[in-house]
């Protein structure tokens, strides 16, 4: 396991009990408690969490998320769909991330990686997001150039709508789009929820050169209430639990379908490498 594997399992510890102490790293992880103790204070300089004698809690936030961020339903897939997400971000290049619990998980991993943290005099990640809380989360990153779009917020999802949001990212060009969705059908596309977040949402595809759905497996095939109009569908980021009826289905409407592998490998700039499947 090197650095980054490492820096990243240490904080899927701490998020399920909310506290972690350098004995435990240790035994989990199997390293030394003088590199358990370095891993912690490069996570306490990085603003993941707060340093306590002995080992770590989370760090405190201004706010408490809504529920369904502090739920763990689907937590892993989530963190494999992230993984591969990732994994086509190259260093420099200008992302969207939209709300949700999965870019949430994405934009924790692309906080911690190794060569987006090496010293720049250029931005080595620009983020353009409706997510005040992916913001709040990415803003402390020296080396990340963060835009906010502005808007009205969402108390249920923390995300900015409206035609503020709109006009915003009419002036703005993504290299990658990542799109967190309530429901994903092969043949009506991704759907969410909300009408709000679903016109941002198609609108932030639009304006990137690649634009991918990231959905676990629990949702395709579920409809939720809106439809991304405008936006032609053609690529999603699922977990293994897709089955090969789904693949196929995605096969004859043309989507392309990367499967996140339940572990992912670390490259040495720190990327996550991911099994893709062309359909």
């Amino acid at each position: 396991m090197n650095r980054t594997e490492r820096l990243n399992a240490i904080l899927d510890l701490l998020a399920n009990s909310g506290q972690i102490e350098v004995e435990k790293i240790v035994t989990r992880l199997g390293v030394s408690p003088a590199t358990a103790r370095r891993d912690l204070d490069s996570l306490a300089n990085e603003r993941l969490l707060t340093r306590t004698r002995g080992g770590a809690v989370q760090g405190s936030v201004a706010y408490d998320l809504p529920g369904r961020y502090n739920r763990d339903d689907n937590g892993e897939q989530k963190q494999q769909i992230a993984r591969a997400a990732s994994a086509l971000v190259p260093k420099g290049a200008v992302i969207g991330l939209c709300g949700g619990t999965t870019s949430t998980a994405l934009a924790q991993i692309l906080s911690t990686r190794t060569d987006l943290m090496e010293h720049s005099i250029r931005p080595t990640l620009t983020v353009v997001t409706n997510a005040i809380n992916i913001a709040a989360q990415l803003v402390v990153r020296p080396n990340f150039k963060i835009m906010v779009t502005g808007g009205i917020v969402n108390p249920r999802s923390y995300e900015l709508v409206g035609p503020y949001t709109d006009i915003i990212l009419q002036k703005v060009a993504l290299d990658f789009a990542f799109i967190g969705v309530d429901g994903i059908d092969p043949e009506v596309g991704p759907t969410i929820d909300d009408e709000g977040e679903a016109t941002v949402n198609s609108l932030m595809a639009r304006r990137a050169s690649e634009a991918y759905m990231l959905a676990d497996s629990s949702k395709i095939g579920k409809r939720a209430f809106a439809t991304m109009e405008g936006y032609h569908f053609h690529k999603l980021i699922t977990d293994p639990g897709i089955t090969a009826d789904e693949l196929a289905a995605f096969e004859r409407n043309k989507i392309e379908v990367i499967v996140a592998p339940a572990s992912c490998a670390v490259d040495r700039n720190g990327q996550h490498n991911s099994g893709k499947i062309d359909v």
